[in-house]
């Protein structure tokens, strides 16, 4: 599947969902209009208005007008409420995280999927929230990589198999790259605003059971039966809409996390059990109705009918995946290898080595078509570099305490007076028990490989996600005491610092995400797009080729006019970041041009350093635009 396609397609969803809830709301309107034009009918006599022979226009106005607003704010409360990013959404599934280090072998067994994947797509590992439903279900959720979350029911982790969670989960991280679960946690907040009406008749009902003697109970009653039926209205606008936006995303999913794994067994399986089980993929809880469009498996026991349903029909998902499936449920069972703890593998293998030299076309090939794309070969490559993970290291990254000293860890010098000159400048910033892990880690003369060093910090990425606000503040500012203590910014120091902050920010500063929203082309970002391309250049330095020559390569590279190379001041890491930044609200389609910009100005002289890769992969994360781990080294085809 084309990752940027997917991701022009969800923007285009969006459009698609404003424009169905528009007609969701007009409807609303006319029929609570039609409904008061009842009300005055068959009333008329008390209210002294001949049926029907006079129309109050004002009147209709102001309910119209009141209805918008209703809607509007159930709509705002509700995103406001979701702004959290995925955790809100898992926590009003009253989900519960999945802590490492745990003895629930099934717990410990989805984390490992969790962050196989994770590795093997770029992203930053999700946190895992437990759902305790009896019935076979998942959801991710979140408004980016960034502050994803993957929800899982009990039911899933005790009833499924290894490869069919690893086909749930890859089907889940489709939803993750393609853009899907912003589209469906804006569903989330619109529903409700469509909803809220009928919600508000139904507490009105119930108010009336509690005061039945008041004199108004009767016309509080009549009301609250109004907004039941306008309710029901809702319910139905609502399924449409999640059918409309919903359905044919699963069918993909599924492919996805076929193409993923190269398993069709696996999530076919996993569909399979579903339909083999008394409790299939039903959830008892009241949010399900809720999030149901953006579960693995149909998460509600009725839907008005199948036109409506947000999920295709399990039938149809399994023969698109198995087209000889003979129609039974039943599964043959497997041996299933018990599960490897990585505590026990960390020195089993070892990374590979530094990358050879390939062309500049070869090397912008293999890494474009990874984008958002990761193949079987990124699953082995993620579960090797995971084996090669020291244990200390491993352990620290899932320690709240250890895994800010191991960020901190990373950034240290290599020569060893300038680090003790960083830990003295951190000795009084830092926690006491994050300043004696650092140091700890420091005096073990522990070694961390190039290739390791990204899926480190993405591993630690969920724990860090658990620090408190004041944590974090305290976190961001000793990462920036680390990155100036020795008077300079290191292109390593800057690409830690920028995967971890991007990443960080966007679930400790969620108001910044909505700057980011709108969808610019290249031309107009074209001042933004020479200061990032210039910075590439000057960072990577070409043999034999002028950096100003490669820089003029790269800007023809994206079509636009020629520009001549910004000078050294203006690559401030200030104006970098805020480049960068800019550089988010590209639309989709115009990502990959200027991602295929920067491969070209690092491999211009044939060669590809891994510090170069993890600089590339670094800004590609920053456009939410994932690259898998690339394998050392990469053979020009």
């Amino acid at each position: 599947m084309d990752f940027f396609r997917s991701q022009d397609i969800a923007r285009r969803n969006t459009v698609r969902l404003v424009v169905l809830f528009a007609l969701a709301l007009i409807s609303l309107v006319a029929i609570t209009n039609l409904l008061i034009m009842f009300g005055l009918g068959a009333f008329a006599e008390t209210i002294d208005v001949p049926m029907f022979q006079q129309v109050d226009w004002h009147l209709y106005a102001y309910v119209s007008v009141a209805v918008v607003a209703i809607v509007g704010f159930g709509c705002v409360y509700k995103i406001i409420s979701l702004s959290g990013g995925g955790a809100r959404v898992a926590e009003m599934m009253q989900g519960r995280l999945i802590i490492q280090g745990g003895n629930d072998v099934h717990e410990q067994r989805i984390l490992n999927v969790v962050e196989e994947m994770a590795i093997a797509s770029g992203t930053p590992v999700p946190p895992v929230y437990l759902i305790e439903e009896e019935g076979i279900n998942a959801f991710a959720a979140g408004y980016s990589p960034a502050d994803a979350v993957i929800g899982i029911t009990r039911g899933a982790i005790q009833s499924l198999t290894r490869d069919e969670l690893q086909g749930v989960i890859a089907h889940e991280f489709s939803h993750i790259l393609h853009g899907d679960m912003r589209l469906n946690i804006r569903l989330i907040g619109i529903l409700h605003g469509i909803m809220v009406l009928g919600i508000m008749g139904y507490y009105l009902l119930r108010s009336t059971h509690l005061s039945r003697r008041s004199k108004n109970s009767g016309n509080i009653a009549i009301v609250g039966i109004g907004l039941m039926i306008l309710g029901f209205a809702g319910t139905f606008f609502g399924n449409l809409i999640k059918s409309a936006v919903s359905r044919q995303r699963e069918f993909l999913a599924d492919a996805s996390a076929v193409q993923y794994t190269r398993n069709p067994d696996g999530i076919a399986d996993a569909l399979k059990r579903i339909g083999g089980s008394k409790v299939g993929s039903v959830l008892e809880n009241p949010g399900a109705a809720e999030i149901s469009h953006a579960l693995f498996g149909n998460g509600v026991r009725f839907s008005i009918n199948s036109l409506f349903a947000t999920h295709p029909p399990l039938e149809k998902r399994i023969s698109a995946i198995q087209p000889n499936w003979d129609g039974s449920f039943d599964i043959k069972e497997k041996v299933e290898q018990p599960e490897t703890s990585k505590k026990d593998t960390a020195a089993k293998l070892t990374p590979q080595g530094a990358m050879s030299a390939l062309t500049a076309l070869a090397m912008t090939d293999a890494l474009m078509s990874q984008a958002g794309n990761p193949q079987e070969a990124n699953l082995q490559r993620a579960q090797e570099l995971l084996a090669a993970i020291p244990r200390v290291l491993l352990e620290a990254a899932h320690n709240p305490f250890s895994a800010r000293a191991l960020i901190y860890f990373l950034l240290l010098d290599d020569d060893a007076a300038m680090a003790r000159h960083q830990l003295d400048a951190m000795r009084g910033s830092a926690d006491p028990a994050v300043y004696e892990a650092l140091v700890k880690m420091f005096e073990e003369h522990l070694e961390v490989s190039q290739d390791l060093r990204l899926p480190l910090v993405n591993l630690a990425l969920p724990t860090l996600r658990q620090l408190s606000a004041e944590q974090y503040t305290l976190f961001r500012k000793n990462l920036e005491v680390l990155v100036s203590s020795d008077g300079r910014t290191s292109l390593w120091e800057w690409v830690l610092q920028r995967v971890v902050l991007h990443q960080l920010d966007a679930v400790f500063q969620p108001s910044n995400r909505f700057h980011h929203q709108a969808h610019h082309s290249l031309r107009q970002l074209a001042p933004q797009c020479a200061i990032v391309l210039g910075f590439v250049v000057r960072a990577g330095g070409q043999d034999g080729l002028s950096d100003e020559e490669v820089f003029a390569k790269a800007m023809t590279e994206l079509g636009l006019p020629e520009t001549p190379m910004p000078d050294k001041a203006a690559f401030s890491i200030e104006s970098i970041n805020k480049a960068l930044e800019a550089l988010q609200g590209l639309r989709p389609l115009k990502k990959p041009a200027f991602l295929k910009a920067c491969a070209v100005a690092i491999a211009a002289d044939g060669v590809a350093h891994a510090i170069e890769l993890e600089l590339f992969r670094a800004i590609a994360a920053t456009l939410d635009c994932p690259l898998p781990p690339i394998p050392l080294p990469i053979e020009a085809k």
